[in-house]
């Protein structure tokens, strides 16, 4: 069986929404979808604290909200093969543990809160930074329209980004618009420094041409543009969204091998209004 896509499911409206995303794409690549919710029981160990009936419980609404959840990924896609994990463990060991070998990881934008659900506004950000294997934060207008947008840094490894995002592109049909944005230093203007722009510019979508045209080799069909944008990363990214079905990004690197995700992914993981995903590299 070929890897699955992995969503953390909490009963809230944006991990429901980043169920039906992560669904529709399990579909479209002919793959299994796994659903997992994470019962954090650390709160309730401390037994002067806790009812002897809340660890039951806990679970039981676990399993009503893995259940629900089945049932409407059945409902709209019959014929998709979907198990479910009922994990009882902190949200972010628990998605990490399940993503394992997964071939990507989907969570909403924020989750119900709570010590029993998945806290998808701390644990999404977390992933994105953590995770083995893609993360897919699905905010914004999730549609099935618009091109993909991927941002590259020209200083970095971008094979892993531009692969994921070309090959995105390919099973979507869609347009890869390749982004790749550049500030000039203002304390050096200031000091009277000149910059030629256009040239600057020239040069860096040469770079930008060649960082791609091996993907593009490989995926021939895919139509290409590239932008080059005088203008913070977040900003270009953010604003190049708005027209887009999923924007591409990089982690910022690995470090002690920890996947670190950097202020760029943190930003445009804030500012998207479409769902983005963070590839980690190396």
């Amino acid at each position: 069986m070929s890897e699955p896509i992995v969503v953390g499911v909490d009963g809230s409206d944006q991990a429901d929404r980043a169920l039906e995303w992560a669904a529709a794409e399990a579909v479209l690549r002919d793959r299994p979808l796994h659903l997992v919710h994470a019962v954090e029981s650390w709160p309730y160990k401390a037994p002067i604290f806790v009812p002897p009936e809340t660890p039951e419980y806990l679970n039981h609404v676990g399993r009503r909200v893995l259940a629900a959840a089945r049932e409407r990924v059945q409902e709209r896609w019959p014929d998709l093969v979907t198990t479910t994990a009922l994990v009882t463990n902190e949200a972010p060991q628990a998605l990490r543990e399940q993503a394992e070998k997964a071939f990507a990881l989907v969570l909403g934008s924020r989750g119900r809160g709570g010590f029993a659900s998945l806290l998808l506004g701390s644990v999404s950000l977390r992933m994105a930074g953590h995770s083995p294997v893609p993360v897919v934060i699905v905010r914004g207008d999730a549609t099935d329209r618009g091109e993909v947008v991927v941002g590259i840094d020209l200083l970095g490894d971008a094979e892993a980004v531009l692969d994921h995002a070309f090959d995105a592109a390919a099973v979507h049909g869609a347009r890869l618009r390749v982004v790749h944005a550049w500030q000039t230093f203002a304390t050096l203007v200031e000091a009277g420094y000149a910059f030629d722009h256009e040239q600057i510019e020239l040069g860096l979508r040469d770079q930008v041409v060649a960082t791609y045209k091996p993907p593009r080799a490989k995926y021939p069909r895919v139509e290409v543009v590239d932008e080059v944008v005088m203008a913070h990363p977040v900003t270009a990214l953010s604003n190049a969204s708005r027209n887009a079905r999923l924007l591409v990004v990089g982690a910022h690197g690995r470090r002690w091998n920890i996947t670190r995700l950097g202020s760029v992914g943190h930003g445009v993981i804030h500012h998207s209004e479409c769902p983005v995903a963070v590839v980690p590299i190396g």
